[in-house]
């Protein structure tokens, strides 16, 4: 009979490998390892230079992996161990979900900046650009690299050297945009835009005069000083705004107001369609008939009508929703045949909610391009307002943030009117923008 794997001398015991780190295997792979152990084990010829040992480094010579890590599952087999797969580790914060739309609009415009300078940017170049602003995060080179790519960026080769370019559709959407928001403006339709952003009420000043000589509290009563400004104690509560402005001012009674309730990165998760379209309701028959309203890309300002068949969809359903829109097809046809009709007719049915609000008020949606902010005037107003805000900022509580924000009279019609013709500037500029890229890109030779 032969003999089961396991030691029988103390010359034949395996001694524990030496503490190191451990390769990760899950239990059929152990179980394989095991197996592999047995077989050679029991085929090993009984002559002198037969040994447990032997039989470890033969089997990490088969499956190639490490004596150690079959001594180690060998040992753990022998004690009576139950194999366990390793633990997985807790999901990942991806840095990508830490950032905000105007960190990804500014990294987007340093990008453009080379392109100004008619300069190839490069990895390097962007990060050290990036980093030299005191007021954007640091970045290494690999998280750029994700953000590049989230921002649909992309390496384009024309010649001999690649170069870092936008991706063809946001090239396009930039285009079409720039020349259809031209085309309102020679119409003499009117152009509001709209826009939500956040404020915490620890919101302050960064930098502030300080005395130096003051070391201590003691000190500071001793002389019948202070030891310096109240620091607000972490970032606290947020409030989320939107509102709607023009070269006139904000529109009346269009302000939204209210208190995050969510611990989340990203100020967008606070909104949802039907909370937007509801407040949009009231704000469309406050503006100008004919005229036009600049919207950006956030999912609660894309919600569609209704759903189109998609290949998650059963054939049954997709038969029963051809039918209903009196799209022809046949009975015989399968799945992704029904599917390919579907494609050719599903334009003529994804129709957004709010283009629909607005049409019937007369107002006409511009979509702004992803990630470019810049275009939209209310982010420059909301930069005057968030500094009034930390200039004024005393008790870091939420009433007083949100009575400091609601002062929106500081930002006049005139405050308005300069900054839509900042805008008007950079959209010249940007309309030059891609005739820059096509020139840096084909000079790389």
């Amino acid at each position: 009979m032969e003999a089961e794997p396991g030691p029988s001398t103390k010359k034949d015991t395996l001694s524990p490998p030496k503490k190191r780190p451990r390769l990760a295997m899950s239990v059929t792979e152990k179980v394989m390892v095991m197996n592999v152990y047995k077989h050679t084990f029991n085929t090993w010829p009984q002559n002198e230079y037969w040994s447990l040992c032997n039989c470890a480094n033969k089997t990490a010579e088969i499956l190639g992996i490490s004596k150690k890590t079959v001594r180690r599952i060998v040992m753990e087999n022998q004690a009576g161990e139950e194999f366990k797969s390793p633990e997985k580790s807790g999901p990942k914060t991806d840095i990508l979900n830490k950032l905000d739309e105007f960190t990804f609009s500014a990294i987007r415009r340093k990008v453009h900046e080379f392109f100004y300078r008619n300069e190839s940017p490069t990895i390097k170049k962007i990060v050290q650009a990036v980093n030299d602003d005191s007021d954007m995060p640091d970045f290494s080179s690999y998280t750029m690299r994700k953000v590049l790519k989230h921002l649909n960026f992309k390496y384009a080769t024309r010649t001999r050297r690649s170069c870092l370019i936008d991706r063809q559709d946001i090239v396009l959407w930039r285009k079409r945009y720039l020349m259809t928001i031209k085309q309102y403006c020679n119409e003499g339709r009117f152009i509001y835009y709209q826009d939500e952003t956040w404020i915490n009420e620890g919101h302050a000043v960064k930098k502030t005069w300080v005395d130096t000589k003051i070391k201590s509290s003691r000190e500071a009563f001793l002389e019948g000083l202070t030891t310096g400004l109240k620091n607000p104690v972490g970032k606290g509560k947020r409030l989320i705004i939107s509102h709607v402005g023009s070269e006139e001012g904000f529109v009346d009674g269009g302000l939204l107001i209210f208190e995050s309730k969510k611990k989340t990165e990203d100020y967008h998760d606070e909104m949802n369609s039907e909370h937007f379209e509801e407040w949009l309701r009231g704000i469309l028959p406050r503006l100008k008939e004919n005229s036009v309203l600049v919207l950006d890309n956030a999912p609660y300002h894309s919600r569609k009508l209704e759903q189109t068949p998609s290949s998650a969809w059963r054939k049954s359903n997709i038969q029963e929703w051809m039918k209903s829109k009196n799209i022809t097809f046949e009975d015989s046809m399968v799945k992704a045949e029904l599917l390919e009709i579907v494609n050719k007719e599903k334009s003529n049915y994804q129709q957004l909610a709010v283009e629909k609000l607005a049409a019937e008020h007369g107002v006409t949606i511009l979509r702004l391009p992803p990630y470019h902010c810049e275009l939209n005037p209310i982010e420059l107003v909301w930069a005057q307002v968030k500094g009034h805000v930390a200039r004024n900022n005393k008790t870091f509580k939420m009433n007083e943030v949100r009575q400091l924000f609601e002062g929106l009279q500081l930002v006049t019609p005139q405050r308005w009117s300069d900054c839509v013709q900042h805008i008007i500037k950079e959209e010249n500029k940007m309309m030059q923008l891609d005739h820059l890229i096509d020139d840096v890109s084909e000079d790389q030779g």
